[in-house]
């Protein structure tokens, strides 16, 4: 395989890698030296890519891997922890104030999830990827997925609702 062919097989799902390797580390910086760990592993293992039956479920996981290990390790203990995930609209200062108090409820509330929610919630919901696909990613069955999918939700749900519930009740 060579550098075009590879460039248009990882192209399609590079962007993924960073989403989830930034979901999980929460730091750019970190997501970004993911990424390109997980891109260099799978261009000195190039030639053997086409024997695989996807090679955007490999590199998730792969990515997966890569990042909890780097989560376990001792640096990870000195890792700085930033938190710009949100996309400002040009709305009023006080939409704009709102949404990013809403967005960073989300990310605080979707952060506390058990590990396998979050990871799981992420690739369905903001990756959009298929339940099959989530099952092999995360080596379990497409069942298990779907509880664990709906038991995230859930707890959204109800920690949102909790969260502006508290705000009404008190104002």
């Amino acid at each position: 395989m060579n550098q075009a062919e590879f460039i248009r097989t990882i192209s399609p799902f590079k962007d993924k890698v960073f989403r989830l390797s930034k979901r999980l580390l929460v730091s750019t910086e970190e997501a970004e030296d993911a990424t390109q760990e997980v891109l260099v592993k799978l261009w000195n293992n190039r030639e053997k890519l086409q024997g695989y039956g996807s090679v955007e479920a490999m590199a998730m996981t792969m990515t997966r891997n890569y990042c909890l290990d780097r989560l376990k390790s001792k640096q990870a203990g000195e890792m700085r922890i930033v938190h710009t995930n949100y996309t400002d609209r040009q709305a009023g200062l006080y939409q704009q104030a709102e949404d990013r108090d809403s967005l960073e409820w989300a990310g605080r509330i979707m952060n506390s999830l058990p590990e396998q929610q979050k990871l799981i919630m992420q690739m369905r919901d903001i990756e959009q990827y298929e339940f099959e696909e989530i099952a092999k990613i995360m080596d379990m069955n497409e069942t298990a997925v779907r509880v664990a999918l709906s038991r995230a939700r859930k707890t959204m749900r109800e920690e949102l609702t909790k969260t502006h519930n508290y705000g009404i009740k008190n104002n």
